[in-house]
């Protein structure tokens, strides 16, 4: 029994049931005992491994898709290039590496950065210290604990599995209507229950494709944290590309944990496994049309890759390599396109300005 899962009994014994949002929050965010706040979780060494760090190409393909947009909305100066949720820097560092040849970029680029942990924060910033020693290409960068500390600037924004980490809850449908997912005891153990029949406002649509006992997630953190950051686009210019593991329209039990590469309970060691659940990319199209930006058609990972050139950044990279390592790359390659891998259960969906041309790879 984790310190954590202690914490949790006895919050529930006093105060009864929590939610599965309010049971994701704690595990995750918890000062002492949450996810974020114990040793590193990404890498071989940790529980998952991220696009980023299976090959540079995601990343210096991705910021090059973002340079192309700053270029096609008539280079604004001053911008913010940004990252929510950049785990160990990989990404941002590949992607100002890729950039640093786009004429004036780097110049006009203020890179922010939103983090809460101290300790990812020092990992980051040693990461883009190690890029601007080896290529004058990482400007120093400013930290905020959530997308509204984002000035109001035009915003060029990166967000690779960022989504699938915020709280979510959980429905199950009845004959007549909702009951929500609960996580109570049992015997001293947490287990998994069901409120009472509720009326859910957000849910009111979804009687037509569903059947009693269906489970339907919703994410209010996700659809505010996607409306702040297109509001910000449509008042300002810029755009924002959100890549995660999802589909269109949320249905099923997606909670899920990952511990050493494993999926395992999630309640099982609350506090020591990643919790996330798959992302609804129609809850996340309709705040950024709520926030008066344009949404893009959501595409699978592989095909916006394959759009973005990355069949020969992967042939240019293998050249002149060993067999070995000409290998590597063409597993980088496959894992991150092909769809028996993450090439379609992960998508993407960009935010642009009504009016405003779509980033490259992406189609209205």
């Amino acid at each position: 029994m984790t310190a954590l899962a202690e914490i949790i009994r006895a919050r529930i014994a006093r105060e009864g049931p929590m939610t599965v949002a309010e049971y994701m929050s704690l595990c995750l965010m918890h000062p002492d005992h949450g996810y974020y706040a114990r040793g590193e979780p990404i890498g071989a060494a940790g529980d998952f491994i991220t696009a980023p760090e299976v090959s540079q190409m995601f990343g210096e393909l991705l910021g090059l898709a973002l340079a192309q947009a700053w270029l096609d909305q008539g280079r604004p100066a001053p911008f913010v290039l940004a990252e929510p949720g950049p785990g160990r820097g990989t990404l941002m560092a590949d992607a100002l590496r890729a950039t640093r040849g786009v004429p004036g970029f780097h110049e006009a680029l203020e890179l922010h950065l939103v983090e809460g942990g101290k300790r990812l924060r020092a990992v980051q910033a040693e990461t883009l210290r190690t890029v601007a020693l080896a290529t004058g290409a990482a400007p120093a960068p400013v930290w905020h604990a959530s997308v509204d500390g984002l000035p109001g600037k035009p915003l060029f924004l990166i967000a690779n599995e960022f989504l699938d980490a915020l709280p979510i809850r959980q429905f199950q449908r009845t004959a007549h209507g909702w009951r929500e997912r609960m996580i109570g005891l049992e015997e001293g153990r947490l287990v998994f229950g069901l409120g009472p029949e509720t009326a859910v406002p957000a849910l009111e649509g979804r009687l037509a494709d569903t059947a009693p006992g269906d489970i339907v997630e919703t994410s209010a953190p996700v659809q505010g944290v996607v409306h702040a950051i297109a509001e910000r686009i449509a008042r300002h210019g810029g755009a924002a590309i959100f890549i995660d593991y999802g589909d269109w329209r949320s249905r099923g039990d997606t909670f899920q944990a990952v511990r050493a590469h494993q999926t395992a309970d999630p309640l099982a060691a609350p506090g020591q496994a990643d919790l996330t659940a798959h992302v609804d990319f129609e809850a996340v199209s309709r705040a950024i049309a709520a926030a008066g930006a344009r949404p893009t058609a959501v595409v699978p990972q592989g095909q916006l890759l394959a759009a973005l050139g990355i069949g020969p950044r992967a042939a240019q990279l293998a050249r002149g390599k060993s067999p070995a390592e000409a290998d590597a790359i063409a597993d980088a390659l496959e894992r991150l396109t092909d769809a028996r891998e993450m090439g379609t259960l992960f998508k993407a969906v960009a935010a642009v300005p009504r009016g405003a041309p779509v980033p490259p790879g992406f189609t209205t």
